[in-house]
Formats: C-alpha cells, structure tokens, sequence
C-alpha cells in the first residue's frame, strides 16, 4: 500500500506552527486539536517540526520551557517521506530514526502528515483481513 492511499483518507487539515511562536502557544494548539506535533512553516516552506517529545524535554531542561520559541525546541533535520512511498518504508524510517510522526512532501510542497497510528491502523487492517480470508479458506 502507497501512502497516498492512507492520506486520502485522512483529514487534509495538516496543523502548524511559526518559528517565532512561544512553546507555549505550541503545547495549545497540540491540545485543541489532539494531536502530537505540529509542522513548523515558514509562510510556505517548512522548516522543521516540534513534538509532543520536544516539549517534554524543554520542561526538564528549561526554567521557563513555555516561554521559549518553537525554533529553538524544533527539529529542524526533517526526515521525510512521499506519497508514492511504501508503508513498510515508511514505518523502517519512523522505526530506524525513532520518531513517530512523518512530514510527506510532494515536489517539495508539504501534502500531510502520517503517524506511526496510522501505520499500525493500516498494517492491522491488513493483518486482520488476511487472517479473516484465511480461516475462511480453511473452513470452506
């Protein structure tokens, strides 16, 4: 399976951040909307991504973690994937750099974000249908 086909059936909204914004404001927008981490643009281009990861070690390092800006929590050293990747690419990548959510770029445009949720969805998905397919086969 491709990842485009996961991110088709995504929401398309990708969440974001500015460079300049306070952690503070990052940690906020990663409440309202559930998720863990939030790609970090620069008007269109992104520059890097800040993590529920990122915040946590900013509060054990820092006096005044929430104070301080996104850029300088963020992980700017992205590691990034295509829609036309395989999803078992794509989990050896979140897997072998440990992360767990995946910027997806098309023609160095940002198109969405896949997760390492979304890999075991789909890979269970898989797992279960093919288990499913196969008891049938046995019993008939």
């Amino acid at each position: 399976m491709k990842i485009r086909e996961i991110l088709s059936s995504k929401s398309q909204v990708i969440y974001s951040a500015s460079p300049t914004e306070s952690l503070g404001e990052a940690v906020n927008t990663l409440v309202k909307n559930n998720c863990g981490a939030l790609v970090v643009m620069e008007g269109e281009r992104m520059v890097g991504i800040v993590s529920e990861r990122d915040v946590l070690r900013a509060c054990a390092e820092l006096k005044e973690p929430l104070q301080t800006t996104v850029s300088s929590r963020m992980t700017s050293d992205l590691v990034t994937a295509t829609p036309d990747d395989d999803v078992e690419k794509v989990m050896r990548l979140l897997t072998h750099h440990r992360i767990r959510h995946l910027p997806i770029m098309e023609t160095d445009r940002l198109v969405g974000v896949i997760s390492i949720g979304d890999i075991v969805k789909v890979q269970h998905e898989a797992l279960s249908n093919e288990n499913r397919f196969l008891k049938q086969y046995i019993q008939g």
